[in-house]
């Protein structure tokens, strides 16, 4: 089909944005059906991009490609993939097997993501127009990478769908056989990772290099981990010689995660012999409710606290408040990380309501660094920069 876009977003598809929202489009040759690929011609009439068309969602097209035309098929996809694998070549050592390969339209390859949980992989898909290469993408996955495993997980908008066209099902086996949870390393920490029915594609790859720097950060500390989940950032404390850790979360689900995954790692005494903390509760609440508790580290990585435009304002004022409460209980020379992966918060937004909030505290502190996304979480435009962290240091 042949699709004409008003100017505003002819700029933004030539100038590399991957979506195309419905309010955008001038004209349609004909009604389009889901997993249609839809042309995109200039003003011109001349080739703009080719994108997946999605009729129900607001966002029309998913750009696959842009510029000079080209035939969208399965060599093109091999092409696409090898380029995608390549890039993270060089970003591990051995001594980590779980990372991100093809991170979405930052990529090239709208709503889809593909995570290495060491010998098991995991297709996530967030539109059905991959359900009818999920043979060619499988058979693409085993030559290249080899994989003993390989697990289909689906975005919840389009599980029924796919239940009803294809058979498909999220944590569904393409490729082998495995059951929840897997093990795998990063920087040398064993984690466990529930790759059929966990959160994403089973655990938070994108905040690896945070949970490092926190070990860097770690030693001779007493720290509490709020919104703990599987205790991430607590075993890289631990492992950085914490004095103590303590994870805070309002899951037991979570907690004992954590506790798992501390004795996957127990052959490492500096991780046996630290001393642990649990506190099953809400953190907003805990953290108001017990003043006098002081810690030399707090750690702030809450879910997404706005999961649409219109909650950006009041996810701005839960982070400040979370800040306000963790200043007060945080010791002297004390160390506040806080983060957020909200994509509806812009990182100026946080970087600014942080640092705001702990001046308006009256502690003297500096801030020692801020992050955004980790090497094999690109983020090409805008929508994509969810994540952000800020550390400050407190006198």
């Amino acid at each position: 089909m042949k699709i004409r876009l008003k100017p505003a977003a002819e700029r933004a598809v030539r100038g590399g944005h991957p979506w195309v929202f419905s309010d955008s489009v001038k004209s349609e040759s004909r009604q389009g059906q889901l997993g249609d690929l839809a042309t995109i011609y200039d003003r011109n009439d001349k080739f703009l991009a080719i994108g997946i068309y999605e009729p129900e969602s607001p966002i029309r097209i998913r750009i696959l490609h842009k510029g000079k035309p080209v035939q969208i098929d399965a060599a093109f996809r091999r092409q696409r993939f090898l380029k995608s694998i390549n890039r993270r070549n060089h970003l591990f050592g051995s001594d980590t097997n779980g990372y991100r390969l093809i991170n979405g339209e930052s990529d090239g390859w709208p709503a889809l993501v593909l995570d290495r949980y060491d010998d098991t992989l995991v297709l996530k898909i967030y539109s059905t127009y991959w359900l009818t290469l999920l043979d060619e993408l499988s058979a693409t996955i085993v030559d290249l990478l080899k994989p003993d495993h390989l697990v289909l997980r689906m975005s919840r908008n389009i599980q029924a769908l796919a239940a009803e066209q294809s058979n498909h099902s999220d944590g569904q086996m393409l490729i082998g056989d495995v059951s929840d949870p897997v093990l795998f390393s990063e920087n040398g920490i064993c984690f466990e990772s529930h790759v059929r029915a966990g959160q994403k594609t089973g655990f938070f790859l994108d905040q690896r290099e945070n949970r490092q720097r926190v070990e860097q950060l770690a030693e001779g500390r007493t720290v509490l981990n709020c919104f703990s989940f599987s205790g991430g950032f607590s075993l890289y404390a631990a492992r950085g010689d914490a004095t103590s850790v303590a994870d805070l979360d309002i899951s037991q689900h979570a907690l004992e995660s954590a506790s798992r995954n501390f004795s996957l790692n127990e052959d490492d005494t500096r991780v046996s012999s630290c001393p642990r903390e649990q506190i099953k509760a809400n953190a907003f609440d805990w953290l108001k409710d017990n003043p006098d508790r002081r810690f030399d580290m707090i750690i702030m990585d809450p879910p997404s606290l706005a999961k649409k435009k219109s909650e950006r304002k009041g996810a701005i004022c839960a982070y400040q408040q979370l800040t306000r409460v963790a200043i007060g209980i945080l010791a002297s020379d004390g160390i506040l990380v806080s983060a957020s992966c909200s994509a509806h918060v812009r990182a100026d937004e946080f970087f600014s309501a942080i640092p705001s909030t702990a001046q308006a505290s009256g502690r003297a502190f500096k801030e020692l660094d801020r992050t955004l996304h980790a090497p094999d979480h690109p983020a090409s435009f805008p929508e994509a920069e969810y994540l952000k962290c800020i550390y400050l240091h407190f006198d």
